[in-house]
């Protein structure tokens, strides 16, 4: 008994670290002034107002909105068409010696580099291209940093299919492709839908990328938005907060209604291999 209450008390404790920054947020973005900067500070403010919202509408909100669905879908769609192959020749195709994990370890050690290191030649890149201040050069930069993750969770799932299937459907007279596309690919769906989901995720919530890639609000994503309420003189919180809920609420509801395909996907067997 005294376990169970010690693991309902973690668990508890737990959720409320998790939840209380969410609801602060959202209470922050509708508070006036004189709640957000009073002592002691209240949770629930005295007279709710909307007009932090209403001044994001003025600052461009919905160009911002729009160039995160588009870049962050565009994203997953990249990353997926072009990870899909490549964790599907890492599975399948044996390369001399011990090569395939090489190649392997090699792609997901990209990974590991902090962003801020690739920031100063990417720009340059995108700048010899005329990328700048583009939603394509936001896409094909959030496609190159999130290919590993995709390249090493679907090597994973296509581990877990066995080859004796694609072997007979060989045998039968498809080819290499058809086989992929007709039994592998198939099998491997919700693999692909929880890939796809985290893509979404990272893509959506980018900032250092958005930050350095773009000037104004014909490219920028809503985390640009959230960081330029805090000016040379100083920081508003209001619409801040308001930013960021907007920011997180398509998030959470995406990831509410998605849950089940994440949760199969991931116990499918992505994490082995």
């Amino acid at each position: 008994m005294t376990s169970r209450l010690l693991r309902l008390a973690v668990l508890l404790v737990s959720a409320l670290v998790v939840v209380f920054p969410i609801v602060w947020v959202v209470s922050t973005s509708i508070k006036t002034d004189v709640d957000i900067f009073s002592i002691p500070p209240i949770l629930v403010p005295k007279a709710p107002t909307l007009s932090r919202y209403a001044e994001l509408v003025t600052y461009g909100l919905f160009s911002y909105l729009l160039n995160s669905v588009i870049v962050s879908i565009s994203t997953a769609l990249a990353t997926i068409a072009l990870g899909t192959l490549a964790a599907y020749s890492l599975a399948r195709f044996r390369l001399p010696g011990k090569w395939n994990a090489r190649v392997s370890f090699w792609i997901l050690s990209t990974r590991m580099f902090p962003p801020i290191i690739t920031v100063i030649p990417l720009f340059q890149l995108m700048r010899v291209l005329g990328l700048v201040n583009t939603r394509l050069g936001l896409v094909i930069a959030y496609a190159a940093f999130n290919m590993p993750f995709v390249v090493w969770m679907m090597r994973g799932f296509f581990v877990e299919v066995p080859r004796d299937l694609e072997e007979v459907a060989m045998v039968d007279g498809c080819s290499r492709m058809h086989a992929f596309l007709r039994i592998s690919l198939p099998l491997v769906v919700p693999g692909i839908v929880a890939t796809a989901i985290f893509t979404v995720i990272l893509s959506w919530q980018e900032f250092l990328f958005a930050l350095i890639l773009t000037q104004t609000s014909v490219s920028a994503t809503l985390p640009i938005l959230v960081s330029s309420q805090v000016t040379q003189y100083q920081i508003l919180w209001g619409q801040m907060s308001a930013a960021g809920t907007i920011t997180m609420a398509p998030v959470l509801v995406f990831a509410f209604l998605v849950q089940r395909y994440l949760v199969r996907g991931m116990s499918f067997g992505a994490v082995k291999g």
